[in-house]
């Protein structure tokens, strides 16, 4: 099922549509995994930052619209037993030789839903993975919340343990579309999380927004952003909802049962939905930093993570199904339950596929990051690629400006225009190596 716009662009309404990293996962594979481990993790370590990334990927419920490796049916042992798993891990990978002795930029647990370990698991997670490698001089700590897991007390030890930017789940504030959607929070939780969070004086707090949820309609998205304003979070991210194959949405789709399909927004109603989000959130202050961020005060609200990964850091990544990047070469983890824990068990990295990148791949992976910011500064690729990307992308700057949607293309600076940046993960594809078009993105 696509959508054709007026300008011919085809837009997939099932599969992947957000532009994460750079060749596509599915060229990624396991034919050179050995090969490519050692050319990553022991070599000296390159003069990147460092960050870490821990999946956790249990859930009290799994949302219609997630593609994320996680569990619903997992019982206390069973989580006990992946956390150790997760420290077993990191012990595997903290001692090889790109990553030994370097201090963490940044740390980001995401999910799944992290919220949902209890603060005794917490706890003795962190004391484990810092006992080698401690967080204190990271200058980001993030950690994703959903906020029918949120206890003040839970949120007390979470601030315990160092996080500096906490991420709340909130998606919507109407509990029918949140039903529909297969969402475990309900409004009245996000209220008294939030509560909770600036009580504790978190240095950053975000909420998650979905545009195009099942359910959604003009009068609701409008009074969602109403209620995100009015709670005054640091930063907002708004994403422009994807079906990737895997997900129940997708799966309904395609067997055409027709349970969601009569409720599910054109891309370009989604679009619109942003657009008029990012102009009530720049009515009320706030400043638009990427196609998905708008936050309050850019001299103070900042994101590391995001910002590192999009300049070329290393990333290493714990946990099943995830996936890092370190001395150029893409790794992804096992993705299942039990390779993932008998690779470890074994005293094996739980690795499962690879990709070793090109200098021109990475030239044009942070070309296509970075223009998610809405703009780019060639010099900077000048001097770290010695290319110049006006020239390199020529023909694709041309194509974007013949469809309206380039505002500047100097050698100082290239922008989208507000239009572009909202179908930026659209554009991306055109900067890709001939091999690379066309190819399931996952």
């Amino acid at each position: 099922m696509t959508e054709i716009t007026a300008t011919g662009l085809i837009e997939p309404d099932i599969g992947s549509y957000f532009v994460a990293n750079y060749p596509p996962f599915s060229v990624w594979s396991s034919d050179r995994l050995e090969a490519d481990v050692a050319h990553a993790l022991d070599r000296p370590p390159a003069r990147v930052p460092l960050g870490l990334y821990l999946h956790i990927p249990f859930c009290r419920k799994r949302c219609h619209f997630c593609y994320f490796r996680v569990y619903t049916d997992k019982n206390a042992r069973d989580v006990e037993t992946y956390l150790d798993l997760l420290a077993r891990e990191w012990d595997l990978l903290a001692g090889r030789r790109a990553l030994a002795g370097r201090s963490l930029d940044f740390v980001y647990v995401g999910g799944g839903t992290p919220s949902f370990l209890s603060t005794t698991q917490l706890t003795s997670l962190v004391t484990r993975l810092t006992a080698s490698s401690p967080w204190t001089s990271a200058a980001e700590i993030t950690f994703e919340c959903e906020p029918g897991t949120i206890t003040e007390a839970k949120l007390e030890v979470i601030r315990g343990l160092g996080v500096t930017r906490l991420s709340l789940g909130v998606e919507n504030f109407d509990d029918e579309i949140l039903e529909l959607n297969g969402r475990a929070h309900r409004s009245p939780e996000i209220g008294r999380s939030y509560a909770y969070a600036r009580g504790l004086d978190f240095p950053q707090i975000n909420i998650d927004l979905i545009a195009g949820m099942l359910g959604e309609t003009d009068a609701n998205w409008r009074d969602t952003i109403r209620r995100a304003i009015d709670l005054a979070p640091d930063s907002v991210t708004i994403y422009q909802m994807e079906l990737p194959y895997n997900t129940t949405i997708s799966g309904d789709l395609l067997r055409g049962t027709g349970q969601f399909a009569h409720k599910v927004a054109p891309w370009d109603t989604r679009r619109r939905w942003v657009e008029e989000a990012f102009a009530a959130l720049e009515s009320a202050g706030y400043t638009i930093g990427s196609a998905y961020t708008a936050v309050r005060n850019p001299e103070t609200t900042t994101f590391v993570y995001r910002d590192r990964l999009w300049e070329g850091a290393d990333l290493a990544a714990l946990g099943v199904a995830s996936f890092g990047h370190v001395n150029g070469v893409h790794l992804q983890n096992l993705d299942t339950w039990e390779a993932y824990a008998a690779a470890v068990g074994a005293g094996r990295l739980p690795l499962g596929r690879s990709y070793r990148t090109t200098a021109d791949e990475r030239l044009i992976r942070e070309v296509i990051l970075q223009l998610k910011r809405g703009a780019i500064r060639p010099g900077r690729f000048q001097e770290k690629f010695g290319v110049d990307v006006t020239e390199r992308f020529a023909a694709v700057w041309e194509s974007i400006d013949q469809d309206g949607w380039l505002a500047e293309c100097t050698r100082e600076r290239v922008a989208l225009t507000r239009a572009g940046l909202l179908r930026v993960d659209m554009l991306l594809h055109r900067f890709f190596l001939p091999e690379h078009r066309g190819v399931r993105y996952t």
